[in-house]
């Protein structure tokens, strides 16, 4: 039987209890459906993972008590950086999960000048914050360790300049295929646009900051779709999609 897994974003050690706050102990009690002395697994995104128990369920609380330690690492040796263009609605919410479970280390969501939503006061923390929990639950679910680092709202004239590694960014048009490149240190990172794509003058600012136009097949994807085959290509390549 498997043994769900829960993120919790406090210090764990070993032989501990752990008082889960209201949302995870809602979970627990109400999803999971979790009783007194059920397994549970807990990891806090910095590696390794904990087998608890489950000592105490109540309407208040929700206890939990670390009794052993796994150093399981999960983690491709390719470093993958995903600039991601806003999308709408459960298009982005695809994407970031996705990227997730294929092994991304760092997302940023890029506002393009394409990007159809618009992000105005108290709206860009709430998606952030909407997004974040995305990558919870999508490493909860994929086994990882490690939480991948999900980084501020960004302009894509801003994003580029600071990245590393191998460059990339998708485009249809490209001449180029991911096949023909080779990362540097095993460090990718990926541009990927929004509906409708990159306008002109962004593909000549990525070009300037060092980015590669590449085409994935012959195609044009959804922006959710190349994202992903986008991840799943560069691991089949030089990742752990090899092993």
């Amino acid at each position: 039987m498997r043994i769900s897994r829960l993120y919790v974003p406090l210090p764990l050690a070993l032989n501990e209890q752990v008082e889960l706050d209201d949302d995870s102990g809602h979970y627990v009690r109400t999803v999971l459906r979790l009783k007194k002395d059920d397994a549970i697994i807990l990891f806090n995104g910095k590696g390794g993972e904990y087998v608890c128990l489950i000592s105490e369920v109540s309407r208040k609380t929700v206890l939990i008590a670390t009794k052993s330690w796994s150093d399981r690492n999960v983690e491709s040796p390719l470093q993958v950086t995903l600039g991601l263009g806003i999308s709408r609605g459960d298009r982005m919410d695809l994407s970031v999960q996705k990227a997730v479970e294929l092994g991304v280390h760092q997302i940023t969501p890029l506002m393009t000048e394409r990007c159809v939503v618009q992000l105005k006061g108290e709206k860009k923390p709430q998606r952030l914050q909407h997004w974040q929990k995305i990558v919870q639950h999508a490493a909860e679910q994929s086994g990882r360790t490690v939480l991948p680092e999900l980084i501020e709202i960004a302009a894509l004239q801003n994003w580029v300049g600071n990245q590393q590694g191998l460059k990339v960014f998708l485009d249809p048009y490209a001449e180029q295929s991911l096949a023909q490149l080779q990362p540097d240190g095993m460090k990718v990172t990926l541009l990927t646009g929004p509906e409708g794509g990159f306008a002109d003058q962004e593909r000549n600012i990525a070009k300037a900051a060092g980015f590669i136009p590449v085409r994935l097949g012959s195609r044009i994807l959804r922006t959710e779709t190349a994202a992903i085959a986008a991840l799943a290509a560069v691991q089949m390549l030089w990742g752990d999609f090899r092993a």
